[in-house]
């Protein structure tokens, strides 16, 4: 049996018949102040607050001792972290998500040196990757490098030949892995295929009794999980598998004007730009193949941009309306959640109905798709947690970050509708 399947029977196993050590946890919330962590040249953390040094040498012991699973703030997403080199431990984050394992897991460093550490002995970064190391590291931004099958176990990369590796921004992420000294493999903190949590109550919500410990640095920045970049193909062009926090056109802007070569590398974006079956079937990042982001409730997207397919009908907000009450009769009253930018040209024509109970949550202006980012699975756990009967999201823009916006919208929905607003 090789390593592979040694891991899943391990996975299967714990799924079974959990040990002693796998039974419900009392989870532990434990405060972090990221504004008293710095870092020297280095890349070592200075931390300021004794609460919050105290709160990671405890995350830290869970990680490297006790081989548990541990809830950290990253700027994208709170992550549920394990030590990436072993099996044992990272078997732990699929059993507590119920992750299929043939979902690879994405590595967390805290410094180029430990980076350096994992890749094949005489491997030379892409010079593209210099560059983008150079503009958004540490930030969100997952890149593909060959893997070292004697560092890098087979469980976390689905028995891929690539590992996906970052560096995250968020000074509680980077002090615990290098506190820990060890890398991370860390997807999002939530049960698979949920919504991304945000906040530290989210991750609570979900997975209480699940973890033993979550490190509380408040609200994430981003919002969003970071952009996932293979720069390994023989033409040199950049492919976007995952669209996230570092926009394509940033990438592009970066690539452009620190080329020193004379041919500046093609920024194509998977499902826009190319297909690949294959990397949908056996993925090498997270996000590719499963259903995720997700609430308990339906999600509707509602489509007040783009051009409907030809054929679809097109709805006016009256049809709308009167859809979601015919298919909804049971409930009395309907309660909806609506999710739209601050700035929508069809909020007051849906929430002038009365027979419906809105829960309005606001994305913030069509001029800040970063906001819109930030707060969207704010806006869908917030509306579950409010008991509606379904969800209504508004279509963004797919510039910046309404790429990714859209990507995570689309694969929460599970129907879409075309909408006009004129009469």
């Amino acid at each position: 049996m090789n390593t592979f399947k040694r891991c899943l029977a391990t996975i299967s196993r714990l799924w079974q018949r959990p040990s002693a050590s796998w039974l419900p946890f009392t989870t532990q919330v434990l405060k972090c102040d990221p504004s008293s962590i710095s870092f020297d040249a280095d890349g070592a953390p200075m931390i300021k607050s004794s609460e919050t040094l105290a709160a990671i040498r405890t995350a830290s012991r869970h990680l490297a001792e006790d081989l548990q699973t541990v809830v950290f703030p990253t700027e994208t997403v709170y992550g549920l972290g394990a030590l990436a080199l072993d099996a044992s431990a990272s078997a732990r984050i699929f059993v507590t998500k119920g992750r299929p394992p043939d979902n690879p897991l994405i590595v967390h460093v805290s410094s180029q040196q430990m980076l350096l550490s994992l890749l094949p002995a005489g491997y030379t970064l892409p010079s593209a990757y210099r560059v983008l190391i150079e503009h958004f590291w540490p930030g969100p931004l997952t890149l593909l490098f060959p893997r070292d099958p004697a560092k890098i176990p087979n469980i976390i990369t689905a028995n891929q030949p690539t590992v996906a590796i970052r560096m995250p921004s968020h000074p509680v992420a980077r002090a615990l892995i290098a506190i820990s000294d060890s890398p991370l493999a860390a997807p999002s903190a939530n049960s698979s295929g949920k919504p991304s949590p945000t906040r530290a109550e989210h991750v609570l919500r979900d997975l209480d009794g699940k973890v033993g410990l979550i490190l509380d640095g408040g609200f994430c920045d981003v919002g969003l999980e970071s952009t996932v970049i293979d720069g390994l193909h023989a033409d040199g062009n950049i492919r976007v598998l995952r669209p996230g926090g570092v926009p394509v056109e940033d990438i592009e802007w970066a690539l452009r004007h620190n080329s020193n070569q004379g041919t500046v590398p093609k920024v194509l974006v998977h499902r826009r730009d190319f297909l690949d079956e294959d990397i949908e079937q056996a993925p090498t990042t997270p996000g590719m193949k499963y259903r995720h982001y997700s609430p308990s409730v339906p999600v509707k997207l509602l489509r007040t941009i783009s051009q409907p397919p030809h054929g679809v009908e097109v709805l006016t907000l009256l049809d709308l309306l009167d859809s979601l009450k015919r298919s909804l009769t049971s409930r009395t009253p309907l309660n909806v959640g609506l999710m739209t930018p601050s700035d929508s040209s069809i909020v007051e024509g849906l929430v002038s109905d009365t027979e419906i109970q809105w829960h309005q949550y606001m994305l913030g202006s069509l001029a800040e798709p970063a906001v819109t980012a930030q707060r969207l699975f704010d806006g869908l756990l917030t509306l579950e947690k409010a008991g509606v009967d379904i969800i209504l999201v508004e279509e963004v823009s797919e510039d910046r970050e309404g790429l990714a916006i859209m990507n995570r919208v689309k694969k929460a929905a599970g129907e879409a509708c075309w909408i006009t607003t004129s009469v």
